[in-house]
């Protein structure tokens, strides 16, 4: 695959920096390339019997009809949706001291922190009593689950520990069965919670026989770990598709993300043809070559990771590739986790891990990192929105039909549809907590909202948020204080007027940038 330069360091403030010498693998989020993982695993086994990807050879021919061994078979193994873990939150991100409503699956759940057994527990959203959102409730002060409607209250294991309305010399009702939240098994792993979409009680201990898929770099202290996460108005398999598409980048992305110059160019952007290929796909997912740039791998059904070949930092040494330390190895990664929420809705986690230069991103702010990621997701999210309802006017079942793939730069797109067809039934099963109809498009300007599908979820963006909206008002009354000076006394009266100038127009640049970073930011594709 046609490879993006990094900028010195990898730090999020570096997204359009100057290029090195080295050459790392592109991706959509990000404008450099990234050093592969190996020797990582990639596994949903326990970390000892896991395995990363191996080198692959050179690439295939890639033709747009499906290979015979990839069409569809009534006697293959079929995909369970809900017999595999789904990644909710960062824990980064929750807030203890409050529950919090999400969607998975187009389940309605509840993530709060369980003081006294130390752990994230996920409900069904739904109070046994009346069915009012437990996420609109609260931790009281014995650290239980309390439903604001009633006050009922729950423990870690869903049991109800109080019911103020009975007596407490009648029945204990709160001991029935009936009177308990409905549990989902949940866990914590790469600081990330999981959950099984599944309320019966046969799966309360199904994290003894199966995991989330299993990373290594994401447990390892010597990489810094870039996470964020953002709610997106198009469904699972677009977004599966996009992230598992290095050709658009050029295009989708011009001016955000720089890319590497082919030596013909034909067109301002720069596109040229990109080498990938299947090299193995089975109902777990599939493997994904791409030529000298290294491996991209899908774990059904969640997660997307991408890396290549690790770079030797040579530094101010003259030692031999050969005799090169595996610590002096660069190292990097992308890590995606893509949710189906609903119909038309999905929820992108990233994690990007680096091992190398890590005291600058240490010292750059979070959210300025949002800042950038989300400017690369805006820029192609309309255009998202829109492509996959057409596809849905053109037959979802026969996307291969509909759609027209004759390059190789499309065969992650064409495997990942291979697989969803050939072992997933062709597209999210829902069980009825959806029709499967997608919502109406709203405004662009709605569309493309950043407060509501990514600050008030990210406690980083959140915090500087308020703290920039609170300078912009101090910025104001400083301004009216300066004029105010000014008119009641002479002495310094010109300064005072030009503090005031400077204040006010301060003020207005903070509140563009509040509003283009926390709230929206368009992309015109025309003018660019």
């Amino acid at each position: 695959m046609e490879g993006l330069r990094p900028s010195s360091g990898l730090s999020s403030t570096r997204i359009r920096t100057s290029r090195s010498k080295t050459h790392f693998t592109k991706h959509k989020l990000l404008n450099f390339q990234f050093n592969p993982l190996p020797n990582s695993t990639f596994s949903r086994k326990t970390p000892s019997k896991s395995k990363l990807f191996t080198a692959m050879p050179s690439s295939p021919s890639f033709v747009s009809k499906p290979e015979p061994e990839l069409e569809a078979d009534s006697r293959a193994e079929k995909f369970d949706w809900y017999a595999h873990w789904y990644p909710v939150m960062p824990v980064c991100d929750l807030d203890k001291r409050a529950p919090h409503a999400k969607k998975v699956m187009g389940l309605d759940i509840v993530v709060w922190w369980d003081k006294n057994g130390s752990s994230w527990r996920v409900f069904k959203d739904a109070c046994p009593h009346r069915l009012a959102p437990l996420s609109e409730g609260r931790i009281d002060q014995w650290g239980r689950l309390q439903c604001v409607y009633h006050g009922w209250c729950f423990n870690g294991s869903g049991n109800c520990n109080f019911i103020p309305q009975a007596p407490p010399d009648g029945p204990p009702v709160y001991t029935s069965k009936r009177a308990c939240a409905a549990v989902y098994p949940s866990t914590v792993q790469h600081d990330i919670v999981w959950f099984w979409p599944d309320t019966d009680p046969q799966y309360k201990d199904i994290i003894l026989k199966k995991q989330p898929p299993f990373i290594p770099e994401l447990d390892d202290p010597s990489y810094i770990k870039i996470t964020g996460s953002r709610d997106l108005p198009y469904g699972y398999e677009v977004m599966i598709e996009n992230l598992m598409d290095p050709a658009h980048v050029p295009y989708a992305h011009y001016g955000i993300m720089r890319t590497r110059k082919p030596k013909v160019k034909g067109d301002r952007e720069g596109g040229s043809p990109v080498e990938l290929s299947i090299k193995k796909l089975d109902i777990d997912g599939f493997v994904g070559d791409q030529g000298q740039f290294g491996v991209n791998k899908f774990i059904a059904p969640c997660t997307t990771c991408a890396h290549s070949s690790p770079v030797i930092d040579h530094g101010d040494s003259a030692i031999a590739d050969g005799e090169k330390q595996p610590s002096m190895l660069r190292r990097a990664g992308l890590i995606f986790f893509s949710i189906p929420v609903s119909p038309g809705n999905s929820r992108l986690i990233w994690v990007i891990p680096i091992n190398f230069r890590v005291w600058i991103n240490k010292v750059v702010p979070r959210f300025i990192n949002h800042w950038a990621v989300n400017k690369v997701l805006d820029s192609d999210l309309y255009l998202l929105h829109l492509e996959e309802r057409k596809i849905m006017e053109n037959e979802s079942s026969n996307w291969q039909k509909a759609c027209f793939v004759p390059t190789k730069s499309d065969a992650f797109v064409v495997g990942f549809r291979k697989w969803l067809h050939k072992y997933a039934g062709g597209q999210v099963d829902w069980r009825g907590n959806h029709g499967g109809a997608l919502p109406p498009t709203p405004p662009r300007e709605q569309l493309l909202d950043r407060y509501w599908s990514h600050v008030v979820n990210c406690s980083s963006c959140n915090s500087a948020y308020q703290v920039f909206s609170a300078l912009e008002v101090i910025l104001q009354f400083a301004s009216l204080a300066f004029i105010g000076i000014a008119g009641a006394t002479k002495h310094k009266a010109k300064t005072m007027v030009a503090m005031a100038v400077v204040c006010f127009a301060c003020s207005k640049w903070l509140k563009q940038v509040i509003y283009k970073n926390f709230h929206f930011h368009d992309y015109d594709h025309a003018f660019r």
